[in-house]
């Protein structure tokens, strides 16, 4: 071999085991394996919060199925690790890497977290998505929960809820009045005013509190998952206008170091599962509640009914003054709130060219014939 060719083979050589020395750890990194847990608001078998299309041991077997295994998530429901409404302690103190439960959970905590579940008399399934993905609402979430060490993905939608289950019928907004109910979020605050007793119970709890009338009316989700838990059986007064939640998100909640130290393609693969059950939790819910209502009614002695109108009429007024006098409290939660209602006002506008007309034609079709 010349001197020549010695010297280019040896440059050669060394070139490439400089590569492999810098491209080794990158090799190395891809296939490092994670073993998570995840912990959840909702308790054992839970249809959406639980278990089934869409839910948190579904998006649990996603990510481990798109992962090839790198990435396994143990799931624990409430109760199985810690109690039902600890998850986000949980998350923040690195006890678990993930929790599922809903961000309005977390109002004492942070009262802005509440704009990311639902917002009375807010947006809807398309409208809430539309302004997490598309319109800084998720960059939102994301900046307010950096400082506590926190990040959030969607992972789920109800769709639009049923006002509730009522012991007795709701005349007028009079009926209000002493009322203890069940309900979380920022309607809480709303039914406050108009001197309700709000009680926030962990899902498992609604029932023995209603049927025992600890309680006097309370909300849940909607007919399907209602139906479940049995609360036809401590009240008949089914009501719905969804007010005040025309949509519900599932929060998947993440320790910002555990999600720092994923690999960027596991990353993808987390937030890609999260988005696909968004959809598909929501898909179910639509696919089975109406068949849910109607056993509930035509079997079970539920008399479902719509809020009267100057009832509703109230509610939105009152929410109007408690969303801006909580707004003027804080930066971050005025931050947010002039995001989510700009975003309000232009999704308003175009739903009213556009799914409001067609619901309006389908509701009278035929009618007139």
């Amino acid at each position: 071999m010349t001197d020549v060719r010695r010297r280019g083979f040896l440059k050669a050589g060394a070139a490439g085991t400089v590569a492999g020395v810098f491209a080794a750890p990158a090799i190395v990194r891809a296939q490092e394996r994670f073993n998570w847990k995840m912990t959840n608001a909702y308790g054992p078998g839970s249809p959406f919060y639980v278990t089934g299309p869409g839910s948190p041991t579904d998006f649990c077997e996603r990510v481990k199925e798109m992962s090839g295994g790198r990435l396994t998530i143990q799931h624990f429901a409430a109760g199985e690790l810690i109690p039902a409404l600890e998850g986000f302690d949980a998350v923040r103190a690195g006890i678990v890497e993930m929790n599922a439960a809903n961000a309005y959970f977390w109002a004492g905590k942070l009262f802005a977290a509440q704009y990311f579940t639902t917002v009375p008399f807010g947006l809807n399934f398309q409208g809430m998505n539309a302004w997490l993905y598309h319109a800084g609402g998720l960059e939102l979430w994301h900046e307010i929960y950096k400082p506590l060490g926190l990040i959030a993905f969607p992972m789920g939608n109800t769709g639009v809820q049923m006002t509730g289950w009522f012991r007795e019928p709701i005349n007028g907004i009079e009926d209000f009045n002493g009322l203890k109910m069940r309900i979380p979020g920022l309607a809480g605050k709303v039914y406050q005013q108009l001197g309700v007793e709000v009680k926030l119970l962990p899902g498992g709890e609604i029932f023995p509190a209603l049927e025992r009338g600890v309680i006097d009316a309370a909300e849940f989700v909607g007919p399907y998952q209602d139906r479940r838990m049995g609360l036809h059986k401590a009240a008949k007064n089914y009501y719905t206008t969804g007010w005040h939640e025309p949509s519900n998100v599932t929060e998947l909640l993440i320790g910002a170091k555990a999600w720092d130290n994923l690999p960027k393609d596991l990353q993808a693969i987390v937030k890609s599962a999260a988005q696909a059950c968004n959809l598909d939790s929501f898909a179910w819910s639509e696919a089975v509640n109406a068949d849910a209502l109607k056993d509930l009614v035509e079997n079970e002695g539920v008399i479902a009914r719509q809020l009267p109108v100057p009832v509703v009429d109230r509610l939105k007024a009152v929410t109007d003054e408690v969303l801006a006098a909580e707004a003027a409290k804080d930066a971050t939660t005025k931050k947010v709130h002039d995001s989510f209602m700009a975003f309000r006002a232009k999704h308003a506008s175009w739903a009213a060219v556009s799914e409001r007309p067609y619901e309006t034609i389908i509701a009278d079709a035929g009618k007139g014939a």
